[in-house]
């Protein structure tokens, strides 16, 4: 693993219930870096009243290049079934960040059947 000086970028997301039609709010989110293939935590957060979380997931000397990965715990937000397991729990997300200076923005349209994703502003 190369080490690279910290940058001015920072890493956020953003997660819509698009089945309601509202912000996701109360969704824990973990964030992973991933060396080796193996995941080490780094840091998990819960969305606020407007789907975001309150800072930053990385900024500063956080803000490495590197490899990562989002879990969105859409099943505890979306709510469990009497029966059988969910469609969608844990919604994985890896990405690459391979510039340190640079906002990286990782939203999340969700639904109980499908989401999405792409590279926000």
């Amino acid at each position: 693993m190369q080490s690279h000086s910290p940058g001015a970028g920072r890493l956020t997301t953003h997660v819509l219930d698009t089945a309601l039609g509202k912000p996701a709010e109360g969704l824990r989110i973990d964030l992973y870096r991933i060396d080796d293939d193996k995941a080490h935590l780094l840091k998990s957060a819960k969305t606020n009243d407007d789907g975001r979380c309150d800072a930053p997931l990385l900024s500063g000397e956080t803000m490495q290049i590197g490899t990562y990965e989002l879990r969105f715990h859409a099943g505890d937000y979306l709510g469990r079934p009497t029966v059988g397991p969910m469609f969608l729990d844990i919604i994985p997300i890896r990405f690459g960040l391979a510039d340190e200076n640079a906002h990286y923005h990782v939203p999340l349209l969700l639904s109980p059947y499908s989401y999405s994703t792409y590279r926000g502003s």
